[in-house]
């Protein structure tokens, strides 16, 4: 009944689009597909399209919700449906719009009827409305014009009183620079322009002050002007910003005030100087000095105030250093003859080391007495490093000079940079000057502030020296007096240095032109090429030598045993001593130094003697076959040559020990703290240690050949004892009774005679003495080594010659004895190896 029913029903609804056979021939489509992927696998099949899904019409759609209808997307986007049936969709589409339409109406069917009724009326009453509206637009524009007017006077009242305002204060400014200037003028006395009689500038208030006020108070005084005048600047400084003709007309007034101000500030610190100084020829109580400090510290501070640092340091330049200067430094000053006496370094005696007089470990400008830090001392008078003036008038005149500097300019130096460090913190350096390189470069210093030293007193002793007294002090003619009067020079900067107040005064010393020019005066290369020279010269006449005499014997040098080694000693020693050293020529001297390495070096390989070049020896089995008495004679010259041979390796040997110790003991005392220190970062750069130790590298590889040398030689001379080995079957032949042997040959006590007698054991040898300790070990090692091998083969050979005797001859009586004899000798080399253990 189902079926019928539903069949009733499709057929009374006839199906336009065949829905039902399309989604049959679809499941077919699947189940075909399905069964052939099952088989031919569905990598195979083709890509089958999606169907096109039906959408219906909607107020959804995009294209009927666009503002625009577009026909042709419209058109698009159904193209899987034909027109007909488009068509048709479109009509049902429009038919659903239209009973929505009319459903829309008969729910809001009142309201929309009452809507033209409640608009009745309503354009007159928005006539009425509509008619005051211009009338009040009229009233606003009025009303805003005249609040406008009334906004712009009161903004030009408001801006004429800030112009009042501004005006009024710089009329405030002007009255009070008005004011200024006549306080100004009132304190230093300085009359108007009508007045008949105008003092001189520099006493223009000295009288007047000097009878108002106490002379203590004239600094203070002074200090106030100076105070007053800085706040006239800056009123100045305001008044300029605005353009204002009243500065320009007063400018003649500031000039005035300011010339009459330094004028009397430099009187008063001249007469301050004068006073302190003692060059007016008057003395002073204490009492008195401490009053003219507090008056010099009101100076200074002045000074400072006003910024006219320089103008002080003319007046102490003027007034004190080059008085001074011309009458000390001139070219009669070092007229008189030196001493050609210099006084030595009293030393614990030891054994001399070289031809020099005994050294100290070098310390570079030694004229300091004491290590602690000058600016941590609380004490201003300490002790001042003054040089050794005995016999030495350069010496006299620099300790001059450095009591004039400390008895008339340290306390003045002092206050001046107690001065600069309260007006300006960043200058204060405690830390000591003594610490600083002496080829410290600064690379920007300030010019602020005051620098006695650096301004004042090294330039004019520079410029004194350089003038009056370069031809003598830099001559580089006399190496010793040119390193005398070097030494000076530098413990008189290091001196100086330790008076000033300051590291940062040292640094702009360092720093200034003047030493620049000063450093470059020294004729440093033309002096190291006189003490090349002189050294190098040594050197090589006693290297001329290419031989070694082993007979040789330097008792006067206890550490070397050649002239030539103790030659490259001393210079090396020379190099680096406090008579020929300069800090400066560091580089050179370094350079020097592993340059005479070098050379000995070389000479050791030009002198070392060859073992076949020099001794034919012939091996111990050619000298068993040769037993004439002729072979014999011609082995006591061969062998007095071996003896040769190993005394001038033992020679050779000791010196390079003795050598290499020194240099590593010259370079930990003195060469290592007296070489600079480079930048690490430097492309080129070597370590000097390093450097050293290839050179003393290079010595001990020949140090090995010649030990290699000397074994082979001892060992050849050993192996000549094993010679009786050979005679024991004729030994055993001649015994009367045979029997084994109990005790060792006579030959085997003189096997190490050779080393012994190398070593100096039992005996006397000054070379072999001391090589004990570092080759006797390793050297006898090997000769026992290479004597007990050729032993054993001796012995083997003897055993195997009578053992061939019995196999030959075995009918013969004597077939016992040799078989004894092969026993026998088996027994000796276990006898004889016992003892020889």
């Amino acid at each position: 009944m189902a079926p019928q029913a539903r069949q009733s029903v499709s057929g009374s609804r006839p199906d336009p689009y065949q829905l039902e056979r399309l989604a049959e021939e679809l499941a077919a489509r699947e189940l075909s597909s399905a069964s052939v992927g099952r088989f031919l696998g569905s990598e195979h099949l083709p890509i089958q399209p999606d169907l096109p899904i039906y959408v219906p019409l909607s107020h959804d759609n995009e294209f009927l919700a666009a503002e625009t209808f577009n026909v042709e997307k419209f058109l698009l986007s159904r193209s899987y449906t034909s027109l007909p049936e488009l068509r048709t969709e479109l009509r049902e589409y429009l038919s659903s719009l239209k009973e929505e339409l009319v459903l829309l109406i008969n729910d809001d069917y009142e309201d929309f009827i009452s809507l033209s009724t409640d608009l009745r009326g309503e354009g007159a009453r928005m006539a009425r409305l509509k008619a005051p509206l211009n009338g009040l637009r009229e009233q606003i524009q009025v009303s805003r014009l005249s609040l406008q007017s009334i906004q712009d006077a009161i903004q030009a009242k408001l801006d004429a009183r800030s112009k009042l305002r501004d005006e009024k204060a710089l009329l405030h400014h002007l009255l009070k620079t008005s004011e200024s200037i006549t306080r100004l003028e009132s304190l230093l006395l300085i009359t108007k322009p009508n007045h008949v009689e105008i003092p001189p500038p520099h006493l223009s208030g000295a009288t007047e002050v000097s009878s108002a006020k106490t002379r203590g108070s004239r600094g203070k005084h002074l200090s106030r002007v100076a105070t007053e005048y800085t706040q006239l600047l800056y009123l100045v400084s305001k008044a300029r910003a605005e353009n204002c003709a009243y500065v320009e007309e007063i400018q003649w007034s500031i000039d005035r005030i300011r010339d009459t101000l330094t004028s009397d500030l430099d009187h008063l610190f001249l007469n301050i100087l004068t006073a302190l100084t003692g060059t007016g020829g008057g003395k002073t109580s204490e009492l008195e000095r401490a009053k003219l400090v507090a008056e010099l510290t009101e100076c200074l501070c002045v000074y400072d105030t006003l910024c006219l640092w320089r103008t002080a340091e003319d007046i102490i330049k003027r007034t004190v250093v080059l008085p001074y200067i011309k009458k000390s430094i001139h070219a009669d000053a070092l007229a008189a003859p030196h001493s050609p006496i210099i006084p030595h370094t009293p030393l614990p005696s030891r054994a001399p080391l070289s031809s020099l007089p005994p050294r100290t470990p070098y310390t570079p400008y030694t004229a300091f007495l004491s290590k602690q830090n000058p600016f941590d001392s609380k004490d201003a008078t300490s002790s001042i490093p003054y040089l050794d003036e005995s016999n030495d008038l350069l010496a006299k005149l620099f300790n001059q000079i450095l009591r004039f500097v400390d008895r008339d300019l340290r306390r003045v130096m002092q206050t001046a940079e107690q001065v600069s460090a309260k007006s300006n913190p960043a200058r204060m350096d405690l830390t000591s000057a003594a610490a600083l390189p002496s080829n410290i470069e600064v690379a920007t210093h300030s010019s602020d502030g005051f620098d006695i030293m650096a301004n004042v007193i090294w330039p004019e002793i520079g410029h004194a020296i350089m003038e009056e007294l370069g031809s003598v002090i830099f001559a580089a003619g006399k190496p010793d007096e040119f390193l005398k009067r070097h030494a000076a020079v530098q413990a008189f900067i290091r001196a100086l240095e330790f008076i000033a107040p300051s590291t940062k005064s040292v640094q702009a010393m360092r720093s200034h032109s003047v030493f620049a020019s000063f450093n470059k005066r020294w004729q440093l290369p033309i002096y190291f090429q006189l003490r090349w020279k002189e050294i190098v010269g040594k050197v090589e006449d006693s290297l001329s030598t290419t031989h070694i005499d082993p007979n040789f014997s330097n008792l006067g040098h206890p550490v070397f045993l050649t002239p030539q080694a103790e030659s490259v000693w001393s210079a090396l020693g020379s190099c680096w001593s406090a008579e020929i050293f300069i800090p400066a020529l560091a580089h050179r001297f370094w350079k020097l130094t592993l340059q005479l390495l070098s050379r000995y070096k070389i000479w050791l390989e030009t002198v070392l003697p060859q073992t076949e070049a020099s001794v034919q020896a012939t091996s111990p089995m050619d000298k068993s076959r040769s037993s004439t008495p002729q072979a014999s004679s011609e082995a006591i010259p061969e062998n007095n040559a071996v003896d040769d041979l190993l005394k001038q390796y033992a020679i050779i040997l000791v010196d390079i020990k003795a050598m290499t110790v020194q240099v590593l003991a010259l370079w930990r005392e003195e060469i290592g703290s007296a070489l600079p220190e480079l930048a690490a970062f430097q492309d080129m750069y070597i370590n000097p240690e390093d450097a050293l130790g290839e050179q003393l590298n290079s010595l001990s590889s020949i140090a090995e050949q010649v030990t290699k040398q000397v074994v082979q030689l001892l060992s050849r001379r050993a192996c000549d004892s094993l010679l009786p080995v050979r005679s024991i079957p004729s030994q055993f032949r001649a015994m009367s009774s045979k029997r084994m042997p109990t005790e060792s040959s006579y030959f085997v006590p003189l096997i190490l005679r050779p080393v012994k007698a190398f070593f100096g054991i039992g005996g006397s040898s000054v070379a072999g003495d001391r090589l004990q300790e570092g080759l006797l070990k390793e050297s006898a090692t090997e000769v026992v080594d290479s004597v007990c091998q050729r032993w054993s083969l001796r012995i083997d050979d003897v055993a195997g010659v009578a053992h061939r005797l019995v196999q030959i001859y075995p009918v013969l009586d004597s077939n016992e004895e040799d078989g004894g004899i092969a026993e026998a000798s088996q027994e000796r080399k276990e006898v004889d190896s016992e003892y020889f253990q």
